[in-house]
């Protein structure tokens, strides 16, 4: 009687092609080395460059820029949080476009006119808004977008030309937007002044997101760690808040 050894069944299929699961191996290997290529070469020579390029796009007014804004008397004032790039009449075109208005210069005139507007609950778009300084001076431009019906709350913004420009020769301008949400006297000075939000963020988005969708600034890009605290207060007392970014925006034609 012949006996019958019983052991694993035996693959006719690798008996006949011993080097096919090798082929497999192999086949999966360069597939591999393939996706790593692929990968390595979209790092390299597509998302590091654009990662450059957007870094080599910061104007260069934003390097070691001011953070702060301060009154006449050297207290610090309200935070720098927003800026756009180009000329003096995009500017100007561009608030225009999202429905803000120049602020009047401070006189006796627009003094008058603002005291009524709030006393008397009066409209006054171009009410004038009280002088921060920068660089040695008070804002180059000012501009408003009044809330109700009087100048007791509007969106304002505060604007300073900066003296460098970039590579195509266009101006920086840096500003602080804030809200004021209500009339009082100032807790430092005791003058009668407006006591702003403390969500300065909120302000500075509202006004970059405004512009994006009125097609005014090409993007919104973001300094990320500008302030160097991430609250304060002004020079009226009043305190803010900040995530300590700066957005901005390049103007367009």
């Amino acid at each position: 009687m012949v006996s019958q050894e019983v052991g694993h069944p035996v693959d006719s299929e690798k008996l006949r092609h011993p080097a096919g699961g090798r082929r497999e191996w192999l086949s999966t290997l360069r597939y591999g080395l393939i996706v790593v290529l692929v990968g390595y070469l979209a790092v390299a020579y597509v998302i590091l460059p654009m990662g450059w390029r957007r870094y080599e796009k910061r104007h260069p007014a934003l390097t070691n820029a001011p953070t702060l804004t301060h009154t006449k008397l050297g207290i610090p004032g309200d935070p720098l949080n927003v800026g756009f790039v180009g000329s003096e009449e995009q500017l100007i075109k561009a608030f225009h476009a999202i429905g803000w208005t120049e602020a009047e210069k401070i006189d006796l005139k627009s003094s008058v006119g603002i005291a009524e507007s709030t006393v008397l609950d009066r409209p006054d778009a171009v009410a004038p808004v009280s002088s921060l300084y920068l660089f040695g001076r008070k804002q180059d431009l000012a501009f408003e977008l009044p809330v109700g019906e009087s100048a007791r709350q509007r969106h304002h913004v505060r604007l300073w030309r900066c003296e460098e420009k970039d590579d195509q020769g266009r101006l920086f301008w840096i500003g602080s937007v804030t809200f004021d949400e209500r009339v009082g006297l100032s807790h430092t000075t005791e003058e009668i002044t407006h006591h702003i939000s403390p969500d300065v963020d909120g302000e500075r988005d509202g006004l970059l997101n405004s512009m994006l969708k009125a097609k005014q600034i090409e993007a919104i890009q973001y300094v990320d760690d500008f302030q160097p605290q991430a609250q304060g207060k002004n020079g009226g007392g009043d305190p803010w808040k900040t995530d300590q970014r700066l957005g901005w925006g390049t103007l367009i034609d």
